[in-house]
């Protein structure tokens, strides 16, 4: 597969304060089959509208690509509980991205409310559709509802053995739903019943309280020096 390297230049990390990030963004020269963009994710690649993308940063090695093994995950008793809460109420679909107020309220009040904006701007439609829905893969949204409202959704990349967790935002009035955590589970779930080997949850970093949360999902895999590191849950 070839690639057109579109921007590479050192920036401010949007993780770990002082750190430089290095991610060249690289636009592939046609849409990715399922196959090739397993192989992308197995490489470390992140998916950013139509760019892929790994860090190459010069002095800090802290993003670690995690993949959770569908087949032998288990939930935990606290993530079991956030099933419990949720099963019998929140309804969820797949289908066709998408964008239009509703959505953007949503994503731009979890972006706000939750602490995420790097750049204390708003997400546009045309933003949106440049960071979601122009895709080099078969990418879909998962949509969660409460009564028949819009309350969460998902952007998830698929391949032929893997599906990639690009983006999750909820509305913050169901905070107390634990819906990032719940969707997660749904998405495993999913990957299980359409016989997926990989569920891809993005980089997880240590020091950093959005991302670290990842590696509570067990057993996973971190991608370590460009090796594929297995993690269990540790002993009690």
């Amino acid at each position: 597969m070839n690639f057109r390297v579109v921007w590479d230049q050192p920036e401010p990390c949007p993780y770990l304060p002082g750190q430089t990030a290095r991610q060249p963004l690289r636009l592939p020269y046609r849409a990715l089959q399922h196959a090739e963009f397993d192989a992308q994710l197995d490489s470390g690649d992140r998916r950013s509208g139509p760019l892929l993308y790994t860090t190459q940063c010069p002095s800090c090695s802290a993003c670690e690509p995690l993949r959770v093994p569908v087949a032998r995950f288990e939930a935990s008793e606290s993530q079991r509980r956030v099933i419990r809460r949720n099963v019998d109420v929140v309804q969820v679909e797949m289908g066709p991205l998408a964008v239009d107020q509703e959505r953007l309220t949503i994503f731009n009040r979890h972006k706000f409310e939750r602490g995420l904006s790097t750049t204390g701007e708003p997400m546009t439609a045309t933003a949106y559709r440049q960071w979601f829905i122009d895709t080099c893969a078969d990418t879909r949204e998962i949509r969660y509802r409460v009564g028949g409202r819009l309350v969460a959704v998902s952007i998830i990349d698929f391949g032929a053995t893997s599906a990639s967790s690009v983006y999750h935002y909820f509305d913050p009035d169901h905070a107390q739903r634990s819906l990032g955590v719940y969707s997660v589970l749904v998405e495993i779930e999913l990957c299980r019943e359409l016989g997926l080997e990989w569920y891809y949850l993005g980089y997880y970093v240590r020091d950093c309280s959005h991302l670290a949360y990842k590696a509570t999902y067990w057993p996973h895999e971190r991608r370590i020096g460009g090796v594929w590191t297995s993690f269990d849950r540790p002993a009690r």
